[in-house]
């Protein structure tokens, strides 16, 4: 029997959940989007519907949530507005792309998304609400913290910590035994050799210090 799945934000990252979804058996059965923005409402977003805003959720008791908007900020708020409306962490959808490669010693949490060809080596830690584009690597050792945002073709060196809310932009690649600080950005191409402390942001080869932030990554 499926699992009814209410997507939360039309997003980019939505639409390419549903293409997976479509292509691949999952037991979930998409019921339609839940988008705060007024011009969405009766419309749908990759043929599928947009059935309310956010506050919505409280229609769907039998349904499980996936929360898809990119930005890691974005997804917290969205978390703590649904648990205000009463939707538990048992009812969170997690999402691993066919393609993607877990071991069993791995963990990933509830509400998460593993796009294609993503790859975890060996006793991999993956926190709740994490979004994983395509094409990433994480080697053996490795945590992904709550909220963490992992743009396509990123790679870990082992034993890397990737705090909350942090933003790894595509292409980018973190040595060893580093630390990526609570909502921080790597630059996209950036080469990380040291930690990166929590709110900034560092860009280049090897990534230094850009400036202070407080916005994390893309809104798609």
């Amino acid at each position: 029997m499926s699992v009814p799945l209410v997507l939360v934000a039309a997003s980019g990252l939505a639409r390419e959940v549903l293409g997976a979804l479509a292509d691949e058996p999952s037991g979930l059965e998409v019921r339609g989007l839940l988008d705060d923005a007024a011009n969405l409402r009766g419309t749908s977003v990759g043929g599928v519907p947009v059935l309310g805003s956010t506050d919505a959720a409280v229609e769907h008791p039998d349904a499980s949530f996936l929360v898809c908007a990119g930005r890691g900020s974005s997804r917290a708020a969205i978390v703590a507005r649904l648990t205000a409306l009463g939707v538990t962490e048992d009812r969170y959808a997690t999402f691993v792309h066919p393609s993607a490669s877990v071991p069993r010693n791995s963990r990933i949490g509830c509400g998460s998304v593993l796009l294609a060809g993503t790859v975890l080596t060996t006793d991999v830690s993956v926190g709740r609400h994490v979004v994983v584009m395509p094409n990433v690597t994480l080697t053996h050792d490795d945590l992904v913290a709550d909220f963490a945002t992992i743009c396509a073709g990123v790679s870990l060196g082992g034993h890397v910590v990737v705090e909350q809310q942090a933003y790894l932009g595509m292409n980018s690649s973190v040595r060893e035994h580093t630390t990526v600080g609570a909502r921080s950005v790597l630059g996209m191409g950036a080469v990380l050799l040291s930690d990166l402390p929590a709110d900034q942001t560092w860009t280049g080869v090897p990534a230094r210090p850009r400036r202070t932030t407080t916005s994390i990554g893309s809104t798609s």
